[in-house]
């Protein structure tokens, strides 16, 4: 493997799994950056796992925003009920900057059963980005 660009991965790959999360934290988001089909692959095994730093999570879910890489949108929706507050925040976020329509009822359910306004914020600009009018999802 002479590729830097490889090199770089697998490095950052391997940082995913090291027992500092400040580590795991920073490969994400460098992962993120990168960008890739590997990036890709195990930014979505880091938003779906149940037991991974909350703010790890989060930083998962954002990069695979940023990505916009559809692949992501099932581990993307599963997150919206996930534990804390960056994580659903990050996906709704983030399905809303991928695009993909079958994000709108789960969408629309989050928002219906969140009494965070960061939360609610998030899922009503991506319904917006999604074309479905928020005005119809129910204010509390």
């Amino acid at each position: 493997m002479s590729d830097p660009e490889a090199q770089i991965i697998k490095q950052l790959l391997v940082d995913l799994r090291d027992f500092n999360k400040a580590k795991r934290r920073a490969a994400v988001m460098k992962l993120g950056m990168v960008g890739g089909d590997e990036a890709v692959q195990a930014l979505i095994m880091m938003v779906r796992n149940d037991h991974e730093d909350l703010i790890a999570r989060g930083r998962a879910a954002l990069m695979l925003g940023n990505l916009r890489d559809i692949r992501a949108v099932d581990s993307l929706i599963k997150a919206l009920d996930a534990p804390g507050f960056q994580t659903p925040v990050y996906a709704a976020e983030a399905l809303g900057k991928i695009g993909d329509r079958r994000a709108i009822e789960p969408l629309l359910l989050a928002a219906a059963n969140s009494g965070n306004d960061t939360f609610r914020k998030a899922i009503m600009e991506a319904l917006k980005r999604l074309g479905h009018d928020p005005e119809k999802v129910p204010m509390e």
